[in-house]
């Protein structure tokens, strides 16, 4: 499809542009602003915990959606009047049926408390004009949602997408399946799910691996080769992290199989060789990123993939992984990697990973120090999965003071993913 140019300045156009000028044009013509979205949703990770939220959600029942956050929360109607501002019995009325919520704010209120779209209850208008604003910046929203998780702040990542995402499903489930519509949500789904997959502890990661997934379900549909090509390389990862290595392995073979550029390609290695080093195959990891290195040694790139850094980390994290320490300990005291990591959170992946090196080579002073600053920043960033490789790397060791930090820090992490948090 070939690109278009705003009207006045010539710039390129969003695939989603509803009008023939670009935002800044827009704006600067003084015609009245686009109805867009605003208020910043407050984070509802309870939406993923399990499916019955979701089962909940599709009803558009809010004496079901109530119960259901409550029971998921693990909170009393008192509480539940407290967050909202109401009195117990008009949230008992609610939940019984006894009173039925027609009121348009009243239900925008709720919808904004328990971090929902306000769709999701009922409130829409005729002629939908939040969606039709919605899809217009909608690939803008995924890119700054992609650099905030990047940036190190993936709540925010995730508080920016879920909105995208269920209204987009709901205007698909009512039968509105436009090609753009398609695109955006497969690109939506992904990015939800790889945010996810930073900001929740390792027992639900599985739950980032279902997003990532139904991602991919959109891009198969749609045969967009680029587009297949990262859904397959983030659902790959996802399942990776939630422990269903070989399925991983099988999705990120198919990944490097359809990336069409260097970057994808160097991407696809870099995630097969951690996938392969996870799955104790050394013939598979030597092969993967031996191929990895050769990509980065040939091409430039400026992903978070594409990095001498971000291999360091991986050919470590591999070599300790398929029962090679010493010389993953070699590599780490005689080869030290000059690059910067591209993001803050690899900083803490590569801190325990060194942690995990340390140890294995017996310098426990070392390991310790690597640890415990891999907790603080991870703690900083809202990384609970390398919480734990970090409580596991210190149980393993007998590093109780590390590991009982690192149990503290889940503890806040953990109460952060809660409404009452």
């Amino acid at each position: 499809m070939p690109s278009r140019r705003c009207e006045s300045c010539g710039a390129e156009l969003s695939r989603f542009a509803l009008d023939h000028v670009c935002p800044t044009c827009y704006a600067t013509a003084n015609r009245e602003s686009p109805s867009v979205p605003v208020q910043r949703l407050t984070p509802a990770m309870w939406l993923w915990s399990t499916p019955d939220a979701s089962a909940a959600l599709a009803t558009r029942d809010l004496r079901i959606i109530l119960r259901t956050y409550r029971r998921l929360n693990r909170l009393s109607q008192d509480r539940l009047a407290v967050l909202l501002g109401y009195d117990k019995t008009y949230v008992s009325m609610i939940e019984t049926g006894r009173r039925t919520i027609k009121d348009v704010g009243t239900r925008r209120h709720i919808a904004g408390v328990l971090g929902l779209p306000a769709h999701v209850l009922g409130v829409t208008d005729r002629e939908d004009v939040d969606f039709a604003a919605m899809i217009q910046f909608g690939d803008s929203t995924v890119r700054l949602a992609e650099i905030a998780r990047k940036a190190g702040r993936a709540v925010d990542a995730v508080n920016e997408l879920w909105p995208l995402v269920a209204r987009l499903e709901a205007r698909v489930a009512a039968g509105h399946a436009e090609w753009d519509t398609l695109v955006l949500l497969g690109q939506a789904r992904t990015a939800l799910g790889v945010s996810l997959g930073t900001v929740l502890p390792e027992e639900r990661l599985s739950a980032a691996a279902r997003w990532t997934g139904k991602g991919l379900l959109v891009a198969e549909r749609l045969g967009d080769r680029a587009l297949l090509a990262h859904a397959l390389r983030m659902h790959g990862n996802e399942l990776r992290k939630a422990e269903h290595t070989g399925a991983a392995v099988l999705r990120l073979q198919r990944a490097l199989q359809v990336s069409e550029d260097n970057e994808g390609r160097g991407a696809a290695l870099a995630l097969l060789s951690r996938a392969a080093g996870e799955l104790g195959d050394p013939t598979l990891f030597d092969q993967a990123v031996s191929a990895y290195r050769n990509v980065l040694d040939h091409h430039d790139g400026r992903e978070m993939l594409f990095n001498p850094f971000t291999f360091h980390e991986i050919h470590l994290r591999g070599l300790i992984s398929t029962a090679r320490a010493a010389e993953a300990a070699r590599l780490l005291n005689a080869d030290p990697v000059n690059a910067l990591p591209l993001a803050p959170q690899w900083h803490v992946i590569e801190r325990v990973t060194a942690g995990e090196v340390l140890l294995a080579a017996g310098e426990r002073d070392g390991a310790t120090e690597a640890l415990r600053v891999a907790l603080k920043a991870a703690e900083s960033h809202r990384l609970p999965h390398q919480v734990q490789r970090a409580i596991r790397a210190a149980e393993t060791a007998r590093l109780d003071y590390v590991a009982m930090e690192g149990q503290a820090i889940l503890r806040r992490l953990r109460d952060m993913l809660t409404p009452t948090g």
